[in-house]
């Protein structure tokens, strides 16, 4: 990756750097809800976004073939959805969602374009919520890109598959952590998607998504982050890969790892909706009813 860009940007400093227009950049808002909240990002996106946003929908620059939720695409569909967007390989990329929680789905995308080998993006740090409570300008006005050439290259290595979770329970050679809500990870709350039970990975380790964020809704400093880390018991200077239901909040930990100095942290992109589907009853670890119960 021979361009980088801070993992994460203030709404202030993205408001002068927009408006003195220095530089190749492209804002996206990258807004995405889990289907039972009947939320419509793109049609949100129509009435507000920052002034100068495009849209980037991660159910459409996915795999259309997999039958999991918003899969990684190919370097080719990368590429083309991503230069229709008017990016270019030296453009810097500025992502954001309109989440009441700061950030929900942009630390994913963030982590798509570095996975695709981009690394000048940014997370807006506190998302459109904070944008519009420092009364920053927002618009309803929409205008096409001109599309561009974008060049991607996946780095299969930050990509783990079933089958690599499957064998880590016994070779362990990674640490994996899950950021799914406490209930769900313990499988006493419901999961978000029907015929599929809350519980965990044998061996995962619980750090919810929201505890990486401040009650505002931006990512924590440093230190507090590095804190979380350590009292969770994850060993940064170790591998370590990231899960969560569809493999969205997952990558709020590995943005907070790479702002620790830590950017090679991997993603099991099928999560938990691929694990629950193919694991082995004792496989699927829940204080609650369980797979090994259901499975009767």
């Amino acid at each position: 990756m021979a361009l980088q860009a801070k993992a994460l940007v203030a709404s202030q400093w993205l408001a002068k750097v927009a408006k003195e227009g220095h530089g190749k950049m492209r804002i996206l808002d990258t807004s995405w809800y889990l289907p039972k909240l009947r939320r419509n990002a793109k049609s949100e996106f129509k009435k507000k976004h920052i002034p100068g946003a495009a849209f980037f929908d991660i159910d459409q620059c996915c795999d259309r073939t997999s039958p999991l939720d918003h899969m990684l695409p190919s370097e080719k569909l990368f590429a083309e959805y991503v230069g229709n967007l008017g990016i270019e390989n030296d453009t810097h990329v500025v992502v954001y969602d309109a989440s009441e929680f700061g950030a929900f789905s942009a630390p994913r995308v963030w982590w798509m374009f570095r996975v695709f080998g981009h690394g000048s993006v940014s997370l807006l740090n506190g998302g459109l919520r904070n944008w519009a409570l420092e009364g920053l300008e927002t618009s309803d006005r929409h205008i096409k890109p001109t599309p561009s050439e974008f060049k991607a290259s996946l780095n299969r290595s930050w990509v783990k598959t079933y089958e690599d979770i499957l064998d880590n329970l016994d070779s362990t050679k990674f640490q994996v952590v899950d950021s799914r809500p406490t209930g769900r990870f313990r499988g006493l709350d419901p999961e978000p998607r029907d015929n599929t039970e809350p519980g965990h990975i044998p061996g995962s380790i619980s750090m919810p998504f929201n505890s990486f964020l401040s009650p505002t809704g931006h990512f924590l400093s440093q230190e507090g982050l590095s804190g979380l880390f350590s009292r969770a018991g994850v060993d940064l200077s170790q591998p370590v890969c990231v899960s969560c239901g569809s493999a969205v909040t997952a990558c709020h930990v590995a943005l907070a790892a790479h702002a620790c100095g830590h950017p090679g942290v991997q993603v099991y992109d099928g999560g938990w909706s691929e694990w629950y589907t193919r694991a082995a009853p004792e496989h699927v670890h829940s204080e609650g009813r369980g797979k090994h119960l259901w499975a009767g």
